[in-house]
């Protein structure tokens, strides 16, 4: 083994079109969350990884027990099965240092508000197009040709190197929770998720909630005899609005740069079942962001008294309260611990590569940074594009990719681990 960059550095340069091929091929894996195809995606890497002759644990991941334990951060689809994969490249004994990534992806959506295919990794004006090309599968394929230039070479990092693939991030984190329950450990952890190559230190959390608004029903041609689920939640919904309001006003320093840093939404609503019918119930899902720091039953607290209070001033909602349900994905915030040198050498890396230095900044949507956080492992997420995630015609830059790839190969050889 050789401590020599130069040869792994070449290798990947080298490799570029490899990378974007690579790219390609996931993005063409429909690896949608609880679908057949998440699990295929990550055999897919792992028979690419072992073809390399590369130290794997491919494991089936146990759903139904992890979900059981009393810290599981939820799941939002039902998942059949899921599997775990860490490959592992020896080092020299320092400080050991994890890429992370994860292969599920969202939806695509209604594929006419795409100018291509969702699924096709069309390659047009330097960037890779697809659903998951931004959220995250760019970002995995930085890191995993930076694990597979310094594995081709012989260059030996200064510590082990770890490259985690998981799966069911955007629905709650099963796959590093599970990666982390397999007893997988590292000194620190770059998260590939599109930063736009910025550092992001910090993430608030985001817990979905279920809310039942009760009416009572009765036939639309004497609707006055009923009560309309439908007029209570517009009680309920302004007032959420101002709890959002409230919980802005103030918030951490690595949080300005957003316009609303810990955002509360509704997504879906449902309620009735019959056109000329009172609705008696309605039901609507939304998120709710939970800021830097703040423990996350404090946070339910504070959402569940506004509602009730709410309740209490309406007379039929003061019988009849609005009832909380917490559900899906529980996001937790997280936030890289100040004791450690990983963001400051994420950021000199990045420099001294580029003419630019990365922004620390932190973002306003939950990820895998707090259970790695939470497990005493510090994190940052670092990787190309921002802004096409979960979008129509998502794409990632593939100049960002190869950009992001020098950068992990460098950290993974200079000791880039919490000291």
């Amino acid at each position: 083994m050789t401590h020599d960059l130069q040869p792994a550095l070449d290798a990947l340069r080298g490799a570029r079109a490899e990378a974007t091929a690579t790219l390609t091929d996931l993005i063409r894996i429909p690896s949608v969350g609880g679908t057949a195809a998440e699990s295929e995606i990550v055999h897919h890497v792992a028979d690419r990884l072992r073809a390399e002759g590369v130290e794997l644990d491919l494991w089936p991941i146990p759903v139904a027990e992890l979900a059981a334990r009393p810290g599981f951060p939820g799941m939002e689809v039902a998942r059949e099965e899921a599997w775990g994969l860490v490959a592992r490249l020896p080092g020299d004994g320092g400080p050991s240092l994890m890429f992370n990534g994860h292969l599920d992806v969202v939806p695509p959506g209604d594929p006419a508000t795409w100018t291509v295919d969702p699924w096709s990794g069309e390659v047009r004006d330097g960037h890779a197009y697809g659903r998951g090309a931004c959220d995250m599968k760019g970002g995995f394929v930085s890191a995993l040709s930076a694990f597979l230039a310094l594995h081709r070479t012989g260059t030996r990092p200064r510590g082990d190197l770890l490259l985690a693939a998981v799966v069911g991030e955007e629905d709650g984190g099963l796959g590093t929770y599970a990666t982390l329950a397999r007893g997988w450990r590292a000194d620190a952890c770059v998260i590939t998720e599109p930063t736009a190559l910025d550092v992001l230190a910090a993430n608030g959390g985001a817990l979905t909630f279920r809310l039942r608004v009760p009416g009572l029903a009765a036939h639309a041609c004497a609707r006055t005899s009923g009560v309309s689920a439908v007029e209570k939640f517009q009680l309920i919904f302004p007032v959420l609005r101002a709890l959002e309001a409230s919980r802005n006003r103030a918030v951490d320093p690595m949080m300005r740069r957003w316009d609303i840093a810990y955002p509360l939404e509704i997504g879906t609503v449902r309620s009735g079942d019959w056109a000329s019918t009172v609705p008696d119930l309605l039901i609507a899902e939304g998120r709710f962001g939970v800021a830097l720091d703040e423990p996350v039953d404090a946070a339910r607290a504070e959402f569940e008294a506004t509602v009730a209070a709410a309740c209490a001033a309406d007379p039929w909602l003061k019988e009849h309260p609005v009832v909380v349900e917490w559900w899906g994905g529980q996001f937790a915030s997280g936030r890289c611990p100040s004791g450690t040198d990983l963001v400051e050498r994420v950021v000199t890396t990045h420099a001294s590569l580029s003419s630019t230095t990365p922004a620390v900044v932190g973002a306003p949507y939950g990820s895998d940074l707090r259970l790695l956080t939470a497990a005493g492992i510090p994190a940052v997420q670092y990787g190309p594009g921002v802004g096409y995630g979960h979008c129509p015609d998502e794409r990632v830059g593939l100049s960002q990719v190869h950009a992001c790839a020098e950068t992990l190969l460098h950290l993974a050889t200079t000791d880039a681990a919490a000291r």
